[in-house]
């Protein structure tokens, strides 16, 4: 049996943000996830420097962090999972489409590191891309959730960048196609 996360104002609450199995305790700022806890990291407007227009959004690789750009010195903070060595990417692209609860097909190199996985996934909270995905360009890269939220923070991506299933949410929410996305190591 499969329970619900507290959805975000305006989430369909009949599609969980994570799986959950009986059992599960909240605890204040710690989760629990198919048996491991994990602290999220909150989402916050910080001050933020640099000539970047309302809209673009940063990631900072090394600081696990990606930050949306709101103008006047101020930006969203959030936390991410970053790709891992050898995986990791840097430059510049554009949301070239958005999508809700996204399919899942694995690329050849993630399929030569774990051959036991599916083909092809529905989307869903099962799904690795988690609850929303920014796609960069024409590129295997994308801005996602994911069903394992106690790997935000690490460097453990085929390159994609990671966010939590609530913060992905909020930043597909404020996103508009074809906005600036700067990925810096």
């Amino acid at each position: 049996m499969w329970g619900f996360d507290n959805a975000p104002a305006g989430q369909d609450a009949a599609q969980p943000l994570y799986p959950r199995r009986p059992g599960y305790t909240q605890r204040p700022n710690n989760r629990l996830l198919f048996g491991r806890f994990y602290t999220r990291i909150p989402r916050q407007t910080v001050a933020f420097e640099g000539n970047h227009a309302p809209g673009t959004i940063i990631v900072r690789h090394s600081e696990r962090r990606l930050y949306y750009v709101l103008g006047n010195g101020q930006a969203i903070r959030y936390a991410v999972a970053v790709g891992r060595e050898g995986a990791a990417w840097s430059g510049t692209s554009t949301v070239s489409n958005k999508r809700e609860w996204p399919n899942w097909t694995p690329t050849p190199a993630i399929l030569r590191r774990q051959p036991d996985l599916p083909r092809f996934m529905e989307g869903g909270p099962q799904n690795p891309m988690g609850a929303r995905a920014l796609y960069l360009g024409d590129t295997l890269y994308r801005i996602h959730g994911t069903n394992e939220p106690w790997t935000i923070g690490e460097e453990v991506s085929s390159g994609c960048i990671r966010m939590t299933n609530e913060d992905v949410i909020d930043l597909y929410n404020r996103t508009r196609l074809g906005a600036r996305v700067i990925v810096q190591r």
